[in-house]
């Protein structure tokens, strides 16, 4: 698994939001909004696949975690994975929203997960 960032957005400046993409062990590509590792920000998300990920000195971005994100998101179960990425050294969030159902998500996690060394 690995970080492929989308080289048609680079430079735009339209939104707070940065694209990215992930390429999951199957070898499909996940698009992304980055967003900053925020309590408040992680709170809004709902239906979605959420990557907590590190960025080394060269840039390279890492999994630390990932998870599903609900319908209805509990504030002390978010608490507490906010608390253990931050403590793995995770500074954003990557959020793929594009996937219409649980099922689908639940895909696309496994997929992100198989060949992430860190991820829980």
């Amino acid at each position: 698994m690995r970080e492929e960032p989308l080289r048609a957005t680079a430079g735009l400046r339209s939104s707070s939001t940065t694209l990215s993409s992930w390429r999951g062990q199957s070898g499909r590509r996940y698009i992304v909004g980055v967003h900053p590792l925020d309590l408040n920000e992680l709170l809004d998300i709902t239906d979605a696949v959420i990557l907590a990920v590190s960025r080394d000195a060269g840039g390279t971005g890492h999994v630390v975690d990932s998870v599903l994100a609900g319908h209805e998101p509990s504030e002390e179960t978010r608490t507490r994975w906010l608390e253990k990425v931050q403590e793995r050294g995770a500074s954003e969030l990557h959020i793929h929203r594009l996937a219409d159902t649980e099922a689908r998500r639940r895909e696309i996690l496994a997929d992100l997960r198989e060949n992430a060394d860190q991820a829980s």
